[in-house]
């Protein structure tokens, strides 16, 4: 059974049957159904055309279903319109099925579980394991955001932003369970590239790509995080790198500029360097200067504030942090290693240990931890060594 085939046309089926007139809800439950009928009939008969196929058998099973539901008198005209079996037209919907999927209504929690389901082609338990809860906590999440967009015209352009949105909240969570989350990101950012000639679509694949490829360098043999200045970089998947590179130079030539460009064009920079001591930090902070000019985001200027920090020196990053409101996230992160920078190791070991104690995350807090430690015990051998 070639899974991979099965989930890559989950989407357009699922969308042809919502074009046809199914709601939502009803369509996805029938394309499972076929789905599950593909995994009994194909590893012995596999059909010349496997799409024609799921279209045909997923619509069979709407029809059944319809057939027994209250609403069998509102629909019965669907029964009369049921195409005949053979090719279907080679029209794509699956990129209305990401609007759809991706609609404002939803929470973002819900739309990308529903992207997943919908889109990605995954269970209800991956999706589950992936963001570590229970199944039937995900199964009501997706039933909810499917009767949500049960009532949504399909026939309305959709807003690309928030799928891109809702996208990159998938990346972000990378990898749980049995699921690679950042990979299953990447694989719909291709399919959504190849739907729509959009630059900040490949300005974000772009950004996936260069991410991505620093992965494996980014956790010790033990688990503990690697800071990007420490990392191996023998160790970054240079194929994707490139890649990256490549498509986003395409984007930029387009001169749309949107902030995924922008933040992919500063993962770009860091992966051309070298070493952490090549890195051209005057360059990070032109992009950084764009990126806050296109979103306005406080998290962003306080990344630039670190740049700010590598590139003119760390008191130039403290006056740039200083601008900034502390409660935002790893502000005090970042005022520590500015204050190591500038050799206040006294402060730096403070606020490492503040940060660690607000840190969201195991690992973060275990690094930061350490950092704290570390400092303590330079500033503990010095003081011997002046006694």
């Amino acid at each position: 059974m070639n899974e991979a085939l099965l989930r890559s046309l989950t989407p357009s089926v699922l969308a042809i049957l919502v074009r046809r007139g199914a709601d939502f809800a009803a369509a996805e439950d029938a394309v499972q159904d076929a789905l599950v009928e593909a995994v009994r009939v194909w590893p012995v008969e596999q059909p010349r055309d496997p799409k024609g196929w799921l279209v045909t058998v997923a619509w069979r099973k709407f029809l059944d279903a319809t057939r027994s539901d209250a609403a069998r008198r509102r629909r019965e005209n669907l029964v009369d319109d049921e195409p005949a079996p053979g090719p279907v037209p080679a029209a794509d919907d699956t990129l209305q099925l990401y609007f759809l999927c991706a609609h404002p209504s939803l929470t973002p929690s819900s739309a990308v579980a529903l992207t997943l389901r919908a889109v990605g082609g995954l269970t209800t338990r991956q999706i589950a394991q992936a963001y570590l809860v229970p199944e039937a906590t995900m199964a009501q999440r997706i039933s909810r955001a499917k009767r949500t967009v049960s009532a949504v015209r399909f026939d309305r352009h959709g807003d690309v932003a928030t799928v891109l949105r809702v996208l990159y909240l998938v990346f972000n969570e990378g990898y749980t369970g049995d699921v690679d989350l950042a990979a299953e990101a990447i694989r719909l950012t291709r399919q959504l590239a190849a739907a729509i000639d959009h630059p900040e679509v490949r300005g974000l694949l772009a950004l996936m790509l260069l991410h991505h490829a620093r992965r494996a360098a980014r956790t010790a043999p033990d688990g503990s995080l690697v800071p990007l200045a420490a990392q191996d970089r023998a160790r970054w998947d240079t194929e994707s790198i490139a890649e990256g590179v490549v498509i986003l130079q395409a984007a930029l030539a387009r001169d749309r500029l949107g902030e995924f460009q922008a933040q992919a064009a500063i993962a770009a920079l860091h992966a051309d360097a070298p070493a952490a001591e090549e890195t051209d930090w005057v360059q990070i902070v032109e992009w950084y200067d764009e990126l806050a000019r296109l979103t306005d985001s406080p998290v962003v200027r306080l990344n630039r504030a670190v740049a700010v920090g590598e590139a003119d020196g760390p008191r130039a990053g403290l006056a740039a942090l200083a601008e900034l409101s502390d409660s935002l996230p790893r502000h005090t992160a970042v005022a520590a290693y500015l204050h190591e920078r500038a050799g206040d190791l006294a402060t730096a070991a403070r606020l490492y240990a503040e940060a660690a104690r607000k840190a969201p995350h195991l690992a973060e807090r275990d690094h930061l931890t350490r950092q704290a430690a570390r400092l303590n015990a330079s500033r503990r051998n010095r003081l011997e060594k002046d006694t």
